[in-house]
């Protein structure tokens, strides 16, 4: 069977991975606190036909030999932690980081999530919770019969009861980051969960220590450029027309030498 065949079948199927990959930061251009993904892709093995660098006659060397590749894989996606645009929304528990740092979230298991996502509600306790009703982490709980909620840039929650002029401070909210965001994993529901590659979270106070601050009434778009996807998935398109090409012209070639064999 013609090699080229398997080669542009490898091409095929990275440029069906790299477009499932664009298609997912363009469905979420509209999330809130969303990070696009790049596909990373890698060469295959190499057949080693003649060595570089192998004598070819007494006195010389071949300066590169033959080496036929096997194709293309994806070796990987990664998540770009760039600070998104932030929107205004007037919002009371409406937060968006403005910097490095992450919101963190208790799932129901007692396991620690982390989000940019800082569209936050009051449930039936009046704790604040995340649009999926998990806990924010450190819990904050916004006393009853309160008139207003101010949270500072550096995550100090104060409220102000009604008949009252005198703000009283009910905690604070604290950030975490790590060593490479990039290798936290991705769990849906705007939720990151620790890993191995992304080290421990390293836990400090907004506005500080390289920390972002946060910033009440707002909320951090995604940071999807959809015009630059645009172009990606146009690049996309031609190289798995390219590809498909290759595959008819290896077929004319078989075909070619079925019959004139």
């Amino acid at each position: 069977m013609h090699a080229a065949l398997w080669v542009s079948k490898t091409g095929l199927n990275a440029q069906d991975h790299g477009l499932t990959t664009i298609s997912n930061n363009l469905a979420n251009v509209s999330t809130i606190g969303f990070k696009r993904d790049r596909a990373v892709f890698e060469d295959l093995i190499y057949q080693i036909q003649r060595q570089p660098g192998v004598l070819s006659s007494q006195d010389s060397r071949l300066p590169s030999g033959l080496q036929l590749g096997t194709g293309v894989k994806v070796g990987g996606t990664q998540k770009i932690f760039t600070t998104g645009s932030l929107q205004e929304t007037s919002g009371t528990l409406d937060l968006a980081i403005n910097g490095r740092g992450f919101f963190q979230i208790i799932l129901p298991d007692g396991t620690t999530a982390y989000t940019r996502d800082g569209t936050f509600h009051m449930d039936q306790d009046g704790q604040m919770v995340n649009v999926s009703g998990y806990l924010l982490e450190p819990n904050i709980t916004i006393p009853d019969q309160t008139n207003t909620v101010f949270i500072s840039k550096d995550g100090i929650v104060s409220a102000t009861r009604f008949g009252e002029t005198t703000p009283t401070e009910i905690g604070q909210i604290d950030l975490v980051d790590f060593i490479n965001p990039a290798g936290l994993q991705a769990i849906g529901g705007n939720l990151y969960l620790e890993t191995a590659s992304s080290a421990a979270p390293q836990v400090g106070v907004a506005n500080e220590e390289g920390f972002g601050s946060i910033e009440q009434g707002f909320l951090e778009n995604s940071n999807v450029k959809v015009v630059e996807e645009l172009v990606h998935m146009i690049t996309v398109q031609r190289a798995y027309e390219m590809n498909s090409k290759v595959v008819s012209s290896a077929d004319q070639m078989l075909q070619y030498l079925a019959q004139n064999t």
